[in-house]
């Protein structure tokens, strides 16, 4: 099976701590890589991840915090360093259109690659973009500022062809797609062989939902149903679930309702207020309401 793999560059929260890098993921996905949000220290954490700096197509960033974007603009200014040509594509609300411009004006002159920028109306559940393997569409939500997370979703994948029918049938291997697509095959002798005796069932398809800064939404789960990983932030625990709702921020135990009531696969907290030297307890509160709950961490790399 192609890896669906999430790296982890950054899983703390505003302000800076020596535990963790601010908010920063890879999202690699049939050998493709994509970034979301970008927060300070992120180029340093690509590299100690080994991810090649020119192998990424495409950052989305979530909304207009500094720990999600204040990265951004150096990264982009080491691809120049580093030789890079293709074209960098950036997802993020509007207003992220006219400060990157300055920025690189100012900044990044000479750069070898052209830099687009795409504006996502974060109030909207959209597919944003899209190619033969894969579509990415905005989750709207609540935040202090326009917010969004990003739904990764591989596209439905072709029966897989029974080699012993092959073999048996004499099928020749220019026949092969036509029957994962659906063909029956007529044998020599004229009989119809049905395809569904020729093949088995596709690998279900995987999919990553990242639910970025947002307080509590009871109807989340009905966007994200059914999805293979959810990674949703869990700034506090319980005791601070009046400053999560003030700040429009969750803790762990709602990050794990939304988890439950939307029957994923698997669970991964991050996010982390300062406050907090072990996560642990967000951990055990998260596991008491979706047992399959992990804390993300610097380096952790998860299996979609």
């Amino acid at each position: 099976m192609n890896p669906f793999r999430i790296h982890v560059l950054g899983c703390g929260s505003a302000l800076p701590t020596l535990q963790h890098y601010a908010s920063s993921q890879v999202v690699e996905i049939r050998e493709k890589l994509f970034m979301i949000d970008c927060g300070e220290g992120t180029q340093i954490q690509l590299r100690r991840s080994h991810i090649h700096f020119s192998k990424l197509l495409a950052v989305f960033i979530s909304h207009l915090h500094g720990d999600h974007c204040f990265g951004l603009l150096g990264m982009i200014s080491s691809f120049g360093m580093t030789g890079r040509t293709a074209p960098l594509h950036i997802y993020g609300p509007a207003d992220l259109g006219a400060m990157l411009k300055q920025g690189l004006d100012y900044f990044c002159h000479g750069l070898e690659f052209d830099v687009v920028f795409h504006a996502v109306d974060t109030e909207q559940s959209a597919v944003i973009f899209e190619d033969k393997s894969l579509t990415v569409e905005t989750i709207p939500l609540q935040h202090r500022v326009p917010c969004c997370g990003f739904l990764f979703r591989e596209k439905p994948m072709l029966p897989h062809i029974r080699r012993d029918m092959i073999d048996f049938h004499h099928i020749p291997i220019s026949q092969i797609n036509n029957i994962k697509m659906g063909a029956d095959w007529i044998d020599a002798d004229g009989k119809i062989i049905p395809n569904a005796r020729l093949t088995t069932p596709a690998t279900p398809s995987r999919s990553y939902a990242y639910c970025s800064d947002t307080r509590y939404m009871s109807h989340l789960h009905r966007m994200i149903s059914g999805v293979s990983t959810l990674y949703h932030e869990s700034t506090y625990a319980s005791d601070n679930e009046g400053r999560a709702r003030l700040y429009y921020h969750s803790t762990s135990r709602q990050a794990a309702i939304v988890a439950r009531d939307a029957h994923v696969g698997k669970l991964l907290l991050g996010h982390y207020s300062a406050r907090y030297n072990d996560e642990t307890r967000l951990l055990h509160e998260a596991q008491e309401v979706f047992p399959n709950s992990y804390l993300t961490k610097e380096g952790a790399v998860f299996d979609v």
